[in-house]
Order: C-alpha cells, then structure tokens, then sequence
C-alpha cells in the first residue's frame, strides 16, 4: 500500500510517497521513508507524530492513503510572544 510521511523545517519541506506492507505501523513507515538519516535532528522519542493531523503512537496501524506527520517541538515560549487580539494589530492604549 501507498502512504504519505511528511516533516517540515524552517525553510525546508519534504512530504514523500512510500510504499510499504499492509501491515505497516506509522514507526516502520518512518524508518523505510528514510526520512531520519536526511534529517538526524529528529527525535521519535520526543516528537510527536500523526496521522492527518491527528495525533497517534508510533505503533499506530496505517491504512492505504494515510499521510504520517512528524512534529517539531514548539520553539517559541507562549509566555513572550505577543498575543494577537484580531484587532488589526493596533495596541491598547
């Protein structure tokens, strides 16, 4: 069967089509894309993953069609990034 396996750097997108056995789990998906050795910063035993933007385990089953996401871990601390009111971005005064 056919999947997806999708990861997303600042500046640099890879999103590759795989083939794999029907028994494939979303780990194994990730491990035949190859993906882990053109980006070594990834780190499956802290990074999220999912399937369709829907957060799964890496011994999640997929199914033909299924695209694996692997997220980054956030960069920014909520508490120093300025809150967008949907204002127009004017400040209070």
């Amino acid at each position: 069967m056919q999947v997806g396996v999708a990861y997303s750097e600042a500046g640099q997108q890879i999103w590759l089509n795989i083939e794999v056995p029907e028994d494939c789990t979303v780990h194994a998906a990730i491990d035949r894309s190859g993906i882990l050795r053109q980006f070594p910063a990834i780190d499956l035993a802290a990074q999220k993953v999912g399937v369709f933007g829907r957060l799964v385990k890496l011994d999640a089953p997929l199914r033909p069609g299924d695209r694996v996401e692997i997220y980054r871990p956030i960069t920014c601390d909520p508490q120093t990034v300025p809150r967008r009111d949907g204002a127009g971005g004017e400040e209070d005064e």
